[in-house]
């Protein structure tokens, strides 16, 4: 059973301007997280997603629009009046304090007895697999321990929603890609809201239910879920930003049944239309490099290329090939390492393919329609 059932947030046409600012930080923000969802705000730094969290937790009021948790309206209400708990990237917790007098700590604020704040913290420690260290200072725990007293105390409140602003940044790759599993974990054990901001792919696409992905500009290029943003992104902005992908220059030639042939620096190629563009207009055409791989003899309905090798990199499961096709594009071409596969020689030439519906052809910002 959810110890703190989470509630919905809805964030209504929201704009943010700070004061002296000649560009807004966040426009046009549209968007409805479920209870208990573990939604991920995603994009590059300065896109304004910590904006985002503050007008949540109620440290801003925005510009524009409205923000809703469980139905209400949280203009003019201040933190300490939501069902919000924050987690920041630094923690911020108290060195001087125990590990349960850091937990207790918003409780003690709110009234709580010595009994009541320890019973709590046991309960909380219990909860995200910390038992027994209610006693130790936090700079007597790892980095990973200190990340969960952290969550432990946001959760002490009994928030509905729990803000985490790039809590895992200062861990190493081991640590964070550990605590990653463990958050997601505590999120559906304790039915919470979790908003997640993060420049970090992996991290959201791992934990998420749903990412917003934002651009630059403070808008939202898309919303979906991990896989349909990597396997169907909706504008050239989110296919270049959400993993790795071969971004080739092109201009449409023909259009047929959903599918456009498209001209490149290496010749004609065809790919799916999905933002139905119109013969002459300049675009994208997107690759990943897990869909290229070495051309077999009846290829028909693939596109074929031409290329010579000209690096190959060993990442230990996976290589990635960096092929040269004799335009101004250069392709990427990434193949699972099985411990048997032999891998082409550098300079050497070979033929390579990948499938019409593995190419997606999209306009994008500065080039073509956004």
């Amino acid at each position: 059973m959810n110890q703190y059932p989470g509630q919905d947030i809805e964030i209504i046409d929201v704009g943010m301007m700070y004061e002296g600012s000649a560009k807004p930080a966040i426009k046009g923000i549209n968007v409805h997280i479920k209870a208990g969802e573990f939604f991920s705000f995603l994009g590059p730094s300065g896109c304004g997603k910590t904006t985002i969290l503050r007008l949540v937790s109620g440290f801003l009021d925005p510009t524009d629009g409205k923000i809703l948790i469980g139905g209400k309206d949280m203009r003019g209400i201040g933190p300490n009046k939501r069902p919000t708990a924050m987690i920041f990237q630094n923690l911020a917790l108290f060195p001087l304090m125990t590990v349960a007098e850091n937990i207790g700590f918003g409780l003690e604020m709110r009234g709580a007895s010595l009994a009541e704040r320890r019973k709590k913290a046991g309960e909380l420690l219990e909860l995200v697999d910390l038992p027994g260290v209610e006693n130790k200072k936090v700079n007597d725990l790892s980095g990973g321990q200190r990340q969960r007293v952290a969550i432990a105390r946001g959760l002490a409140v009994e928030p509905s929603v729990l803000l985490l602003d790039e809590p895992l940044s200062a861990l190493d790759l081991k640590l964070r890609q550990h605590m990653r599993t463990e958050l997601r974990q505590i999120n559906k054990r304790t039915g919470v809201t979790f908003i997640y901001i993060t420049h970090d792919q992996g991290e959201a696409l791992t934990m998420s239910d749903r990412i917003g992905v934002m651009a630059s500009d403070g808008t939202i290029e898309q919303i979906a879920t991990a896989d349909h943003l990597y396997n169907n992104p909706r504008t050239a902005f989110v296919a270049d930003f959400v993993g790795k992908n071969n971004k080739i220059k092109a201009t449409v030639k023909t259009i047929k049944n959903g599918h456009a042939v498209v001209e490149t620096s290496f010749g004609l190629i065809k790919g799916l239309n999905p933002q139905q563009l119109s013969s002459g207009q300049q675009a994208f055409a997107f690759v990943r490099p897990e869909v290229i791989s070495v051309a077999g003899s009846s290829e028909n309905s693939k596109n074929i290329i031409t290329c010579r090798v000209k690096n190959i990199s060993f990442e230990g499961a996976f290589v990635t090939i960096t092929l040269d096709a004799g335009g101004e594009d250069t392709l990427f071409m990434r193949t699972h390492n099985d411990g048997s596969a032999l891998f082409p020689a550098i300079d050497s030439e070979i033929d390579v393919s990948f499938g019409q519906h593995n190419t997606r052809l999209l306009a994008g910002r500065g080039y073509g329609h956004a």
